[in-house]
C-alpha cells in the first residue's frame, strides 16, 4: 500500500500511563497472527482468518509503516493501533461513496487480545496514537468504521471524540461511520 500522507515515525516510542506504542518488530508476528485468527476479535470484522493463511501471509515484521503501532504492556504486545490511508485498502474500494472518502484521509483501526478487554487499554492506546497523529498532521480529520452491534467499539469511538456521519448496511450488518474532527471536543 502506498501512503500519500506525510507521516514519519515518532522520534521515540509513545509512552502512556501504562503502555508503550512502538513500531512492530519480528517478535510481534505471533501476536498479530493471534489477533487476526481470534474468533472473539473477528466477531465484528467478518470472522477470524485461517491461521494457516496468516502464517503464510503475515510478513516477518508485520505492519512496518508509520501509523502502525504495537501496544506493549510491561514488555508484552497486547494489541495494535493503526492510522491507515482511508479508502486505499477499504473493502468497498472504488464503490465507497464519495462522501465517506472525502470525510477524512486517515482511518483509525485497532485490535486487542480478548484477555485485555475491559481495562481501558484500547482507549489509552488509541488516544495516544490520535494525539501523535494530530501533532504530525494538524488539521486532518480521522474516520472510523464499526458495526453498530459492537457496543464496546461504539463507546470507544464516542470517548475518542468521533461523531456519527452515517450508518449503512454492509457485510450483512449495520455499520457505523464516524469522523473525528481535526480538533476533537474536550472530553
Amino acid at each position: 500500500m502506498t501512503d500519500s500522507r506525510a507521516l514519519a515515525w515518532p522520534a521515540a516510542p509513545i509512552r502512556t500511563e501504562r503502555l508503550v506504542l512502538r513500531p512492530s518488530e519480528a517478535r510481534d508476528r505471533p501476536v498479530v497472527i493471534d489477533l487476526n485468527a481470534s474468533p472473539e476479535v473477528g466477531t465484528y470484522l467478518g470472522g477470524p482468518r485461517p491461521r494457516a493463511e496468516l502464517e503464510r501471509d503475515v510478513p516477518e515484521v508485520p505492519g512496518r509503516r508509520p501509523g502502525f503501532f504495537v501496544a506493549d504492556l510491561d514488555g508484552t504486545a497486547i494489541g495494535t493501533v493503526h492510522l491507515d490511508p482511508h479508502g486505499e485498502s477499504d473493502p468497498l474500494g472504488p464503490d465507497m461513496p464519495a462522501g465517506r472518502r472525502a470525510a477524512g484521509r486517515t482511518h483509525l483501526g485497532y485490535l486487542f487480545l480478548p484477555q485485555t478487554w475491559g481495562h481501558g487499554y484500547a482507549t489509552e492506546a488509541c488516544a495516544a496514537a490520535l494525539d501523535w497523529f494530530t501533532a504530525e498532521l494538524p488539521g486532518e480529520p480521522v474516520v472510523l468504521y464499526t458495526q453498530t452491534a459492537n457496543a464496546r467499539s461504539m463507546r470507544l469511538a464516542a470517548r475518542l471524540g468521533f461523531t456519527e456521519a452515517e450508518r449503512f448496511e454492509a457485510w450483512g450488518a449495520e455499520q457505523w461511520f464516524g469522523v473525528r474532527p481535526p480538533t476533537p471536543p474536550a472530553a
